[in-house]
């Protein structure tokens, strides 16, 4: 008795056909068949049900898929075991980024893993950030840097990276301009430009905004903070966005037309930059778990992209 026999069998028992069995285990429907015959042989009893148009188990057959599945399953954890022995990481990793956000950091920390893990295939893609908490959730994201209001998701693995206040940015000859505090309903009195729906930023502000009790008039979008900053620049509305993203937003062609970061007096909860992870980690996970973390110690980060 062979494991190739025992997962050929398996196969065919849970596909109920010898065609997609033989396509799921990548050989040919004949190999699958003479492979099956033979542990049938080996054993002395009838396992497969071939005289309809699906593959049924005979009695025999169902007494031995438990053993089957348990034994292979114990083969794989076993090889995992060696794995994690010898630091032989394999498999897939899915990591998501937040829209519009460009961290060298986080660039750095998979980088260093994909050398010190060759094996390991390694998938980036971006979102925005509540979608992304919902696929780490589910699994089918291993880690995400996403913007999140007020504290990182429950039940996730967490790194805050940055938390900070939003402000209200403005140009120079712009009505608030000569204030250093204003309320939200100040700010709201004018066109907003602020972040799409489903960033960190764009929840503390829609979140705030109800507690206020005020409806903005959101009149401009874009996921880079820095094409928010840009619409405030030429008086196109007021930006919602953190003080680092003002401060780091490009040098403006004159002074005159410099933003003006505005402390907004009723936006209590702080947005946040973190990376999240599944709270069940595989080896390859943990692995870069070390190389993520390495990397933002190394450099701290400048927020200006935070969304």
């Amino acid at each position: 008795m062979e494991l190739r026999q025992l997962e050929y069998f398996v196969a065919v028992a849970e596909e109920a056909n010898f065609t997609r069995a033989a396509e799921r285990v990548h050989i040919s429907q004949s190999g699958v068949s003479a492979q099956i015959r033979q542990l049938e042989h080996e054993l002395g009893a009838t396992l497969i049900d071939r005289s309809g148009r699906v593959a049924t188990l005979t009695t025999a057959g169902k007494a031995l898929l438990e053993h089957a599945r348990a034994a292979l399953a114990s083969v794989d954890a076993g090889r995992q075991a060696v794995d994690d022995v010898s630091g032989l990481l394999r498999g897939r990793l899915v990591v998501g980024m937040v829209n519009g956000c460009v961290i060298p950091a986080l660039f750095e920390a998979l980088a260093a893993f994909h050398t010190a893990a060759p094996g390991v295939e390694i998938a980036l893609y971006e979102d925005n950030s509540d979608r992304l908490i919902e696929h780490v959730r589910t699994g089918s994201t291993d880690l995400a840097l996403i913007g999140a209001a007020g504290a990182p998701p429950s039940g996730l693995g967490s790194l805050t990276i940055i938390s900070e206040p939003l402000v209200a940015a403005v140009p120079a000859g712009h009505p608030l301009a000569g204030r250093s505090r204003v309320t939200l309903a100040d700010v709201t009195a004018y066109p907003i430009a602020c972040l799409p729906t489903g960033t960190g930023i764009r929840t503390v502000f829609d979140e705030a905004c109800i507690a206020a009790g005020v409806k903005p008039d959101i009149t401009f979008q874009a996921s880079a903070p820095v094409a928010v900053a840009d619409l405030a620049m030429r008086g196109l509305g007021v930006a919602i966005l953190s003080q680092s993203m003002v401060n780091n937003s490009p040098s403006p062609s004159t002074v005159d037309s410099r933003l003006t970061a505005l402390v907004v007096d009723d936006i209590p909860a702080p947005a946040l930059l973190a990376v999240i992870w599944a709270a069940t980690q595989s080896p390859a996970l943990r692995e870069l778990l070390v190389h993520t973390r390495k990397a933002f110690a190394a450099q701290p980060l400048s927020p200006a992209a935070q969304p």
